[in-house]
């Protein structure tokens, strides 16, 4: 008897451990990285005798009035914007137990289409020397190219979902194949030549700082959705055994299709803010965008395996991602050495993961 009641208990002790540690959010940790990340930059910029004292994050020239350096707060919140508008759904593809290697080609097709549905008429009292088309184009309410780009985002995920969910084609070769299609399209919009001079109504949605404000107002939405909704539950338990999520009722490949549709939706939305923001498309928008999402997913904590991660650390995996570009541009490090570091980021982020599934498997 009493070695069953010290088993039971020892039981329930096990438990309230597992619930404590479970307790702990993944987004915590992820958090404590940036700010580790933070305070590294900030010792080197003590430490280098090349950089003369500065702060990384403090203004120690009374340049503004709080004591945080502003300006590049500013510059890391916008340049990770626009792709974590991206990330967003390269996020939800993920979580499913997909890949989205389209992206970037997409933002790039997407501003071409979008930017000749928002050309004005006159630039300076002149007609407009990037016309795409005639005068039925120009100066058509802002919401005629805000529909156009959502539509054909949401053609492309369309199709990727479908090639995934119908034909069994594997999500990396489907992917793939479509970041080439788009790119192409993207090319041949206009035969390579840029277009430029937008409305001031759609040059507004890039304009100061409202390509952060579309990614907060984004990210809250979807987390609410992933979080909150059927849709949400559906996507991880597709993601964690599609199977089992199969045999529950879901419906599989619809499901599929409306997250590789949403995606494609987010990254269309992206152009539309690049190039109102840049007031010009060109053909080459959005390389590599697709990579930095995944990366910014990946290094918030979404397993690549599926079925885990959340929309928070995307965010959070944003700022990791926004601090390393500005941090080594303080430090007056080359371009390149980024890359490096967020590719061994990436993997390591990769492994990390993969040595807690092994550890929560070990346990199980």
């Amino acid at each position: 008897m009493g070695d069953s009641t010290q088993t039971s208990s020892l039981g329930t002790e096990g438990l309230k451990h597992e619930k404590s540690r479970r307790n702990w959010p993944n987004e915590a940790n992820i958090f404590l990285a940036l700010i580790l990340i933070v305070v590294i930059f900030e010792a080197l910029g003590q430490l280098l005798p090349y950089m003369n004292g500065q702060s990384f994050l403090f203004d120690t020239r009374d340049r503004f009035d709080t004591i945080f350096n502003e300006a590049r707060l500013q510059i890391i919140i916008l340049q990770v914007a626009i792709i974590g508008i991206i990330a967003l759904g390269v996020t939800q593809v993920i979580i499913l137990g997909g890949i989205d290697l389209s992206s970037g080609s997409v933002v790039g097709a997407t501003a071409m289409i979008v930017m000749s549905f928002a050309q004005t008429e006159l630039v300076n009292g002149n007609p407009n020397p990037k016309a795409v088309f005639g005068e039925w184009a120009f100066d058509l309410p802002v919401i005629v190219p805000l529909i156009v780009g959502l539509l054909f985002g949401a053609f492309i995920g369309l199709i990727n979902g479908s090639f995934i969910a119908y034909f069994g084609i594997p999500p990396f070769i489907a992917t793939l194949g479509m970041f080439l299609t788009a790119r192409g399209i993207a090319q041949w919009w206009t035969r390579g030549q840029p277009v430029s001079f937008p409305t001031d109504d759609f040059a507004w949605i890039g304009s100061g700082m409202m390509p952060v404000v579309w990614f907060v107002l984004l990210a809250i939405l979807f987390h609410l959705v992933l979080r909150y909704t059927v849709y949400g539950k559906h996507t991880y338990a597709i993601g964690s055994n599609e199977d089992a999520a199969r045999m529950s009722g879901i419906n599989i490949k619809r499901h599929k299709v409306m997250v590789y549709t949403i995606a494609g939706m987010l990254a269309a939305f992206a152009a539309i803010v690049l190039s109102a923001k840049n007031l010009t498309a060109q053909t080459g928008m959005g390389q590599i965008y697709e990579l930095y999402a995944i990366a910014m997913a990946v290094i918030g904590g979404v397993s690549l395996t599926g079925g885990r991660g959340s929309i928070i650390g995307t965010v959070i995996g944003a700022m990791i991602f926004g601090v390393i570009q500005s941090g080594f541009t303080y430090l007056r490090l080359d371009a390149f050495y980024q890359l490096m570091a967020l590719g061994g980021i990436i993997v390591g982020a990769v492994v990390l993961d993969q040595w807690r599934q092994r550890r929560a498997a070990s346990k199980a």
